[in-house]
């Protein structure tokens, strides 16, 4: 299969990346999930990682946060190699995943989901504290939530996702894996949750997003990583790129006969500009 790339225009791409994954094969039996998965995440950068249904995107970010081990390759946080080896390492190393289903409590408020399994002095709640804590993370969110003792079962999809996100930022975590942040979100909240992933990146965060929707990718994201049957099949600068590049790259509809003879005549014009012979279209037939 042809690999589609493109040179990012972030320079934060080409410092040491925050998170770098080389090679990584994960396999179910005969089903081959990831084929040498190659991806970086900087500092202060947006990925986006796009593909179709079964492309491997779930199974890549469970590699992330532990749920799954590779079989294959290596992963590589703050320039040392680590293994990633349950969700709990991968969040003392930190990395967060916020995933789509958000696995909040509707019953209990904003300060309850937020603290929930990790309270503060069991023995005799700290309430007074934890609220502070809530109230200090979601003002640097900027979010739009009345009251931390709201439950949570009357907030709007938007100011879930916003509470989500606001959990993970408790293990001061250095990467964030948002699954799908803005599926079945009306326009208004849509919006409400891509300003929340600018201002994680003005943290100084690394952001991996899972998203189907190109609009939401184009908007805050600083490069696009395109996964097509488990493989790698495109990296590019989010703002110098098509939505119809990218889309072609996720259905395949780049690698046929038509483009690779199309890349083939290019690279013999080029080659006659330079001086060189140039291919005659018999030997590009070939």
């Amino acid at each position: 299969m042809t690999t589609t790339a493109s040179t990012t225009g972030n320079d934060t791409a080409t410092s040491t990346p925050l998170l770098s994954l080389r090679g990584v094969t994960k396999t179910f039996g005969a089903v081959n999930a990831l084929t040498d998965i190659d991806l970086d995440v900087a500092r202060g950068e947006v990925v986006a990682l796009v593909g179709d249904n079964g492309a491997g995107k779930s199974t890549l970010v469970k590699v992330l946060s532990g749920v799954h081990a590779p079989d294959a390759g290596t992963i590589s946080f703050e320039g040392r190699e680590v293994q990633v080896a349950d969700p709990a390492a991968a969040i003392d190393l930190g990395i967060a995943t916020v995933f789509q289903d958000l696995a909040l409590c509707e019953n209990l408020d904003v300060v309850g989901n937020l603290f929930l399994g990790q309270e503060r002095n069991r023995a005799r709640l700290d309430e007074v504290s934890m609220e502070v804590t809530s109230w200090e993370l979601l003002q640097q969110l900027s979010a739009k939530i009345p009251t931390v003792r709201i439950p949570i079962a009357s907030l709007s999809g938007g100011q879930r996702q916003t509470v989500a996100i606001a959990r993970s930022l408790l293990g001061d975590p250095k990467v964030i894996i948002l699954d799908e942040p803005t599926a079945a979100l009306g326009v208004a909240q849509t919006a409400e949750v891509l300003d929340l992933i600018e201002r994680l990146r003005q943290r100084g965060l690394g952001v991996i997003m899972i998203s189907h929707n190109m609009e939401d990718v184009r908007a805050v994201a600083d490069r696009v990583v395109v996964l097509r049957l488990g493989r790698n099949n495109g990296v590019f600068d989010a703002h110098g790129v098509s939505t119809e590049t990218i889309i072609a790259a996720i259905t395949g509809a780049s690698d046929n006969v038509v483009t690779r003879r199309r890349e083939r005549l290019d690279g013999a014009a080029g080659e006659a500009a330079a001086g060189r012979p140039a291919t005659t279209d018999e030997e590009v037939a070939r």
